[in-house]
């Protein structure tokens, strides 16, 4: 007893903050591959920070931003699990057994979990002598869940214990991280989070004033401490959950934007396509503006203004405090003398969310009431502003699309409001390129595995402990960091719940489910999908439907009607 509550203390960022380990001066670290620090949004939109657009006060991310380059053409697979997948594997998300979420669907591409068929970066680089951590959200492993409902809530609920959230050989570190504090499953209750562990205890209470994301940066920067000043370089992958719904956020993060959001949709969606022009993040006569989605009613019309602008300040909080974590993570890098040498990723996992989560109501990974015993909210009809641990909400399609802009729809679609992620490099010693920049080399979260294998001097496995190992589908992009001509994808594809794209060669077939027609653009010079060009090239909508077939069955893609 004594040691488990030891160990849950320790993992607790309140303590592991102070944890300061005795730092070597940096002339005596001789291996000079360079750290590498993947910091991962969760449903975060396209134009949510400063640097792509957004009214959010993000100072941190800006400075990456001004001190790397901008990539205007990246890609993820438009959920969490599939992306968290894809990223982690270097394959697409199929090929890795998620194809949708992290229930065993016994099919090869929807085993739920990572399959033996994979490697994750993680394995790869500590095989090359990297050290490895891990902070936040997990969400690629099978959700174990209990009899019934009512044992179910009790577990969410924290009125019930069970050690184990997944089957312990598919946690992460069972997959290559020496070091893990964060939850295994998805959805958190941000004050009081279910499924937290730290390595593989389960942590069974938090202290008084915990927030979540504030645990997940903090540990990052204790974890940076830990690995810092030693020989080997580190490999940490911080997995944030903001801005995922629910939407609760800290008193005093929410109060800075109280006012900002009560002149609605339109003004905000406005505003954040001007910046993104002028900023020169996007060319007006390649992406305009898309339709706002629903426009019949409009803001001064909206009966719900009070409560819509308080989701949208909250979901901007959340961003806010994410921000600020991560500006903790680079003081932590300059004081350990690490940032230099230092490669940071920074992207979201989807698009912002449309899906309206009080509907789902309490059940599976939603908890019916706090530890002590309050109710919790499943407000339909917006009635409870948002913020407190007491209230589940999310900020709904409208804003949503608001926060993808320019793009048309979100998360789970596979059009470029769910797909086109902001992505920044900031590496000091190793960026060939124009600081503050932007890049449009077209890359895929399936990138990072063959870029950090290249940086690493680390070799991809054909067979891993006893098994064979799929070859990656991602390209590096060191050449692109260089600034050399990098080889590009033929093509990419995504499926998701039927939603569905192919992209070559300056062309995008896509559609939003299995039973829709197929739409065709010229992304390469309609960015936002507003011109169908199906009926006029039928031939070319056939080629890339081909293409697409094709490649589902190479990848065990069965789409659901």
């Amino acid at each position: 007893m004594i040691k488990r509550k030891f160990a849950a203390l320790l993992s607790l960022a309140t303590w592991m903050y102070s944890c300061h380990l005795p730092q070597k001066d940096k002339k005596d670290k001789k291996d000079h591959r360079p750290n590498i620090v993947v910091i991962l949004a969760d449903d975060m939109g396209f134009s949510d920070p400063g640097c792509f657009g957004g009214e959010i006060h993000t100072p941190n991310i800006d400075w990456l931003a001004k001190n790397g380059t901008r990539f205007t053409n990246f890609y993820n697979t438009s959920r969490c699990c599939p992306t968290r997948a894809s990223l982690l594997t270097g394959l697409y998300n199929q090929e890795s057994g998620i194809g949708e979420m992290t229930t065993d669907q016994h099919e090869p591409g929807y085993r739920g979990y990572l399959t033996d068929n994979t490697v994750t970066i993680a394995e790869v680089l500590k095989s090359a002598g990297y050290q490895t951590a891990m902070s936040g959200k997990w969400h690629v492993s099978n959700t174990n869940v209990q009899p019934t409902k009512k044992e179910q809530l009790a577990w969410l609920n924290h009125q019930a214990f069970h050690p184990y959230f997944s089957p312990l050989y598919q946690y992460p570190i069972k997959r290559g991280f020496d070091k893990f504090y964060g939850t295994i499953w998805g959805v958190v209750d941000y004050f009081d989070p279910f499924s937290l562990v730290h390595d593989s205890t389960a942590v069974r209470e938090v202290p008084k004033g915990y927030y979540h994301t504030d645990a997940i940066n903090d540990s990052a920067s204790a974890f940076i401490r830990q690995m810092s000043g030693k020989e080997q370089p580190f490999f940490l992958y911080v997995a944030e959950n903001a801005a995922h719904w629910p939407l609760m956020a800290k008193p005093e993060d929410i109060a800075k934007y109280e006012n900002t959001y009560k002149v609605g949709w339109e003004s905000i969606r406005e505003a954040r396509y001007k910046r993104m022009v002028d900023m020169g993040l996007i060319d007006s006569s390649k992406a305009a503006l898309s339709p706002r989605w629903n426009k019949g009613l409009s803001w001064k019309d909206n009966p719900d203004s009070i409560w819509d602008a308080r989701a949208m300040a909250v979901h901007a909080a959340m961003v806010d405090c994410m921000d600020q974590g991560i500006g903790r993570i680079l003081k932590t890098l300059r004081e350990t003398g690490e940032l230099d040498n230092t490669l940071i990723i920074f992207l979201s996992d989807n698009g912002a969310s449309a899906e309206v989560c009080a509907n789902y109501g309490p059940g599976f990974d939603r908890p019916s009431e706090t530890r002590d015993g309050r109710q919790i909210v499943y407000d339909t009809k917006k009635q409870r502003l948002v913020g407190p641990e007491t209230t589940y909400s999310s900020i709904g399609q409208r804003w949503a699309n608001v926060v993808n802009a320019p793009y048309r729809f979100w998360k789970a679609d596979s059009y470029e409001g769910g797909i086109h992620t902001p992505m920044i490099a900031f590496w000091p010693k190793g960026l060939n390129l124009k600081k503050g920049g932007f890049n449009n080399h077209v890359g895929h979260v399936m990138d990072f595995m063959a870029t950090f294998v290249d940086l690493a001097k680390a070799k991809y496995p054909r067979t891993f402990r006893g098994h064979v190992i799929t070859p990656t589908q991602g390209l590096s992009l060191v050449p692109v960091f260089k600034g050399q001509k990098a080889e590009t994808h033929r093509a990419l594809f995504n499926e998701h719940f039927g939603s569905r794209y192919v992209r070559s060669g300056g062309w995008k077939l896509v559609k939003k489910g299995g039973k829709d027609s197929w739409q065709l653009y010229n992304i390469a010079e309609d960015e936002t999908e507003l011109h169908d060009l199906a009926d006029r090239y039928p031939d070319k909508v056939h080629q890339l439907d081909s293409m697409w077939q094709r490649w589902a069955n190479e990848v065990h893609v069965f789409p659901k009607p």
